[in-house]
């Protein structure tokens, strides 16, 4: 899954327990009709692919969901939701990172002949 949105927040990296677990939040504005703030998790060494990135850069960011089960001391379960991100992307920086390489002009004359019926459903 993914979101698309304008960078709101970057949060600090906070570390929690004695094996050091890290996360750092990020808060995603969508531009939809009805815009929503969306909470973003990254944990662990995903925490520095935010290191790069800034207040107001319009991103892509690819998310899983996540949900778990809580009893609590009542033996009543409740349930938990969090959205972690696992890649994000800049949406606003030329598509040049992503170009295709040139074709050799020779190589691409002689792959298909006008001749030869394309069969290919493309």
């Amino acid at each position: 899954m993914e979101v698309i949105g304008k960078v709101k927040i970057i949060g600090d990296v906070q570390t929690f327990g004695t094996g050091g677990f890290r996360k750092r939040d990020l808060v995603v504005t969508t531009d939809d009709q009805y815009p929503q703030m969306i909470s973003i998790e990254f944990h662990q060494d995903k925490t520095d692919l935010l290191n790069n990135y800034k207040v107001g850069q319009d991103v892509k960011v690819s998310i899983n969901l996540r949900g778990r089960e809580w009893i609590n001391p009542e033996g009543q379960a409740r349930y938990f939701n969090s959205i972690v991100g696992w890649r994000i992307e800049n949406l606003s920086q030329g598509t040049s990172s992503q170009s295709v390489p040139p074709v050799d002009k020779f190589e691409s004359a002689s792959s298909v002949s006008d001749e030869e019926p394309d069969d290919l459903p493309f």
